[in-house]
């Protein structure tokens, strides 16, 4: 905001990823987008205010002295793409909140500030009594609520209240969106942090390892971690992205709105979350896995100073080994002669002699107990993938304890652990401790077996192809 062409550089930003409504965007496609605004705002300018080129601009913005842009290659793709940064979309958004407002409503503002201070006095709570009477007033006013309106007594918004809600929901919508590029900002900070306090580790390896491998889920237990999968549970959920579009479709449907019914971009808000979701829990992912492979390369790095090491005082033993010493070149303190009394060696024992018998003979009807060489289990890996790819070919996702009631399992707690070895290894799965599903299966006997597991979501490959 205080370099020489700040308004020049948010109005290109505002009009690329605000009204474009694009996260991120291809270089080739930037350095045009770039080109047709400077043309545009240089057409009729003799000499033109921004003589640099369109390339040259993005790497002075994506430059570590100026941050603007966030230069990075998608997984799959040699094409470089740009993304706002954190402080970026802090700016955008400061400069909406300067536009006069013609209308500024602050009903649904306090109504929502009772709202969330009832909500944590509520979640607060310890005494069971006094949840219950709060539970039960609730009661009461919804059956009173109901009595109103069979009565004929039905409450209605009027246009002002619809649209004030309506402006607030849409500002509400747009920050979230933005919300996302801070919150991969915060992640990849606290990377860092952790890849610092790897780097300056002066204790031993096998601590270090202990404490990595003790607590390398951070990133995912941090506050803006457990924030964004309790978001991310919630929004891929079948029903809540059913009731957002149903939702949404009848409120674009009320006369009431006007000309706010213009931005349709809102009418798939929650597709924009889940695009935008889906690419911080891409890029949590892979943190974690370059942060492992981060602490690998320096175990093997260690290991080979080590093996160097041990070479550099072989040779100098080697060179110094037909070399005498004179006079006093080592003391021992307090030396004494160790005894070892013949009586103290244990007796000599022969090692037991065993007879392999590599002919055996088998009478006719000697009946040979053969079951043990049955009892391995092998799990078919690829036709669990293919029980999966099947399930999802009508719809985009599904959970294991449905998966498992139209594909039962065949070969009991193995196959069970192999399904849930893919939800950890395969990036088209997600698993959300916070909430347990119930498993049952036939066991030996048939009896029956029960296994109560975090929630496993496994979605369809094509929304998953880029991770």
């Amino acid at each position: 905001m205080t370099s020489d062409n700040g308004p020049f550089v948010i109005g290109f930003f505002d009009s690329v990823f605000r009204e474009g409504g694009v996260r991120q965007i291809g270089e080739y496609e930037l350095i045009v987008k770039l080109g047709d605004y400077v043309y545009e705002l240089a057409d009729g300018i003799e000499d033109s205010p921004f003589p640099r080129s369109a390339r040259v601009y993005l790497d002075d913005w994506t430059s570590g002295e100026k941050g603007w842009l966030r230069k990075f290659y998608p997984a799959g793709s040699d094409i470089a793409h740009y993304e706002l940064t954190a402080g970026s979309e802090k700016v955008l958004q400061w400069i909406d909140s300067l536009a006069s407002r013609r209308f500024i409503g602050t009903e649904s503002r306090l109504q929502t500030c009772f709202d969330l201070l009832r909500q944590i006095v509520q979640g607060v709570e310890t005494d069971s009594e006094v949840r219950i009477s709060e539970l039960q007033e609730r009661k009461r006013q919804i059956e009173r609520e109901i009595e109103r309106i069979e009565s004929g007594d039905i409450p209605m918004m009027d246009q002002r209240q619809i649209r004030e809600r309506f402006m607030q929901f849409k500002q509400i919508a747009r920050d979230l969106r933005s919300d996302f590029t801070a919150v991969e900002g915060n992640f990849r900070e606290l990377d860092r942090e952790i890849r610092e306090e790897i780097a300056l580790w002066d204790g031993n390896k096998g601590e270090l390892l202990e404490q990595f491998f003790g607590d390398h889920d951070r990133i995912n237990r941090s506050d803006e971690g457990q924030s964004f999968r309790a978001f991310w549970d919630f929004i891929m959920s079948p029903d809540s992205q059913e009731e957002l579009s149903r939702q949404l479709d009848r409120v674009y449907d009320l006369e009431e709105l006007g000309d706010l019914r213009s931005d349709s971009s809102l009418r798939r808000i929650h597709f924009d979350w889940i695009e935008a979701a889906e690419k911080t829990q891409r890029t949590v992912a892979r943190l974690s896995g370059q942060l492992r492979r981060f602490l690998d390369d320096r175990v093997i790095l260690e290991n080979r100073r080590i093996t160097e090491i041990l070479d550099t005082i072989e040779k100098k033993a080697i060179m110094v080994k037909d070399h005498t010493l004179a006079g006093d070149w080592m003391e021992v303190e307090e030396s004494k002669v160790q005894l070892n009394l013949p009586m103290e060696q244990p007796l000599y024992s022969p090692p037991p002699i065993q007879e392999l018998l590599s002919k055996i003979e088998i009478e006719d009807e000697q009946d040979i107990d053969t079951s043990a060489l049955f009892n391995l289990v092998y799990i078919d890996r690829e036709r669990l993938l293919r029980n999966i790819e099947q399930a999802l070919e009508d719809r985009s996702q599904i959970r294991l304890d449905e998966l498992l009631e139209k594909n039962p399992l065949e070969q009991g707690l193995a196959e069970l652990l192999t399904y849930l070895l893919i939800a950890e290894m395969e990036s088209f799965a997600s698993v959300s401790e916070d909430v347990k599903d119930l498993i049952c299966w036939s066991g030996m006997e048939d009896r029956i077996r029960q296994a109560r597991l975090p929630r496993v979501i496994f979605t369809r490959r094509s929304t998953h192809g880029a991770s």
